[in-house]
């Protein structure tokens, strides 16, 4: 049978049951009730035509539920949709006597949970995918409040990890060229150093010096899940300011073009999908652009990161508060409060010899519950088998910057030949890769909050 005719008898399916709702007026506004019904439907529904129109109207329905009635729906989930346990029970003495293969997948199946099997269904749908994870989306917003929604969230990750599998990820290229739409979702996505206008992007994907790599899925079109901003350059970069303005800082040295960079720097990664989060992609995005730029630049010797370093400001002050460093350390920090401290060339250099130790301490020593690195960007860098390279003063200077890290950035190199043994290390042991020149700054914090002196 020809698949291409049946996906579009599907497909004209969906699109009719779309228009005739949007035909009939909607005097009432839906409420959770009557969601659960429709997704009770659908689940007894045994015709893949028909579930497909279901899963397109208990979607429908969802979409004009008000917050409030979102949240009851959520809570409907975690009772009426759970696994049942008579059948839980039945299936495990099954398994328990004949202790097989069949006895166990029926005790797989009756354990899982209802609401997985609908959330397969609902995913019929058209945009059904990339309306599930605007569910999540929304329940993610719960959770804090409402813990006990947490089962729900188990069971979308379990399906997202598996829908969203690298093996369905496409990797593209966005430059000047790409349609308007998805360069709009560029800008509105950027998380990490926001792009102020369209001149700002322009400047972002410029060919002779720049790039930028997303990752997009099938389901959800063009929709990017995650994307990456390059800059090349020759030697590693320090500061993000001069990248942000466009500036080419080797540009004295010659630097005409792509074919001069000796070195790729990842200065942004941003996650787009918040209804995603928890489901890896940066870790296969920034191997396979390692690879994408190789093979177009294949004299390129060093790629590395200009990270930011949230959180670290924030731990400065806790030590702070807590009177954990020494007396005339916390005093010699007191700079920090005085405004344009960065730009008094004395405040300036005693902070330096301060605080690029105690970053270090912070990156290499500080874990948390789990005895991994307190910093989140040096979790993700370190456990893709990145190695951290260098502590770079006054990295970022933007007010954003200086609030949330004094200032500071980091390199985190990725040298092809150790990522595996990186990896491996730090999956095992927690172990943080580091260069020689960090780790004698991690020493030189130690000293320091013994009250020793150092050179």
């Amino acid at each position: 049978m020809n698949m291409l005719f049946l996906q579009e008898l599907f497909n004209n399916i969906t699109q009719r049951d779309a228009l005739l709702r949007r035909r009939q007026p909607e005097t009432l506004t839906p409420d959770h009730r009557q969601l659960v019904k429709a997704c009770q439907t659908l689940l007894e529904s045994d015709g893949e035509a028909s579930s497909i129109a279901l899963a397109s109207r208990a979607l429908a329905i969802y979409q004009r539920l008000s917050a409030a009635e979102k949240s009851s729906f959520f809570a409907r989930l975690m009772t009426d949709f759970a696994a049942e346990p008579g059948p839980i029970d039945t299936a495990y003495t099954a398994y328990q006597e004949a202790r097989d293969n069949p006895t166990l997948q029926r005790l797989f199946e009756a354990c899982e949970p209802r609401r997985q099997e609908l959330f397969r269904r609902l995913n019929l749908a058209r945009d059904g995918t990339f309306e599930l994870v605007k569910m999540r989306e929304d329940l993610l917003g719960l959770l804090r409040e409402q813990p006990e929604l947490t089962a729900i969230d188990d069971d979308f990750a379990h399906l997202f990890g598996s829908w969203f599998n690298r093996g369905f990820l496409m990797l593209k290229r966005i430059d000047w060229n790409t349609p308007a739409s998805i360069l709009e979702k560029i800008i509105r996505y950027e998380a990490v150093h926001e792009i102020q206008d369209w001149d700002d992007l322009r400047r972002r994907l410029d060919a002779r010096d720049r790039r930028c790599f997303a990752f997009f899925h099938p389901a959800i079109g063009d929709e990017p899940l995650i994307f990456v901003e390059v800059a090349l350059h020759k030697g590693l970069p320090s500061r993000i300011q001069p990248i942000l303005a466009g500036e080419s800082s080797p540009s004295k040295k010659g630097f005409d073009d792509a074919e001069d960079a000796d070195t790729a720097a990842f200065f942004g990664i941003s996650n787009c999908q918040t209804g995603l989060r928890g489901i890896s992609f940066g870790n296969f995005l920034i191997k396979q652009v390692v690879q994408e730029l190789s093979q177009e630049l294949p004299q390129l010797k060093y790629f590395v990161t200009l990270s930011p370093v949230p959180g670290f400001a924030q731990w400065l002050q806790e030590q702070r508060d807590d009177e954990q460093l020494p007396e005339p350390l916390r005093k010699s920090l007191n700079a920090l409060e005085t405004p344009g401290w960065h730009q008094d060339k004395a405040s300036e250099e005693l902070l330096k010899a301060a605080i690029r130790p105690l970053a270090a301490r912070y990156l290499v020593d500080e874990k948390n519950r789990h005895g991994l690195p307190l910093n989140p960007v040096a979790r993700f860098h370190l456990g893709n088998g990145a190695e951290l390279h260098r502590i770079n003063w006054l990295g970022d200077i933007s007010d954003k910057g200086l609030k949330q890290a004094a200032g500071l950035m980091v390199n985190y190199l990725y040298v092809l030949d150790d990522i595996e043994r990186n990896h491996e290390n730090y999956t095992a042991k927690a172990t943080v890769a580091c260069s020689n020149e960090v780790r004698d700054l991690a020493r030189r914090a130690r000293k320091l909050a013994k009250g020793e002196t150092t050179k």
